[in-house]
């Protein structure tokens, strides 16, 4: 993907939608250890891996959450394997206030559990 800026990113986005794309930003900057990578098509956060991603379309907050396991709530959109061990759950969220604690959580969980990379999590 080609490197991006913010205001790249978020050119042409209404107010509701970049509230939505802010929100997920500054949650996942708030988490120790991030690194911020936007691009021109999204914004991502990784420790030694990418652990989650997002983007706005048609006024969607278009989440890619990957965990080590299988969720089933709150209910993914689709979840398909990235790895042997990783699984890719995508959201999309309509309202500011689908943003809750529950997918909150599942981020929090992908940094501890996929952003350190499959190395550390093996403890090698």
């Amino acid at each position: 993907m080609a490197a991006g800026t913010w205001q790249e990113l978020t050119d042409g986005l209404d107010e509701d939608d970049l509230a939505k794309l802010t929100a997920f930003r500054e949650f996942c900057r708030a988490l120790p250890d991030m690194e911020e990578r936007i691009h021109s098509a999204d914004i991502t956060f990784a420790r030694a891996r990418s652990f989650a991603s997002a983007y706005v379309k048609s006024h969607y907050l278009e989440l890619g959450i990957e965990l080590r396991r299988t969720v089933t709530t709150p209910a993914p959109r689709t979840s398909f394997p990235t790895s042997k061990t990783v699984m890719m759950h995508r959201y999309s969220l309509r309202r500011l206030e689908d943003f809750d604690e529950r997918i909150r959580e599942l981020i929090r969980e992908a940094a501890d559990t996929v952003g350190p990379g499959a190395r550390a999590a093996e403890g090698r």
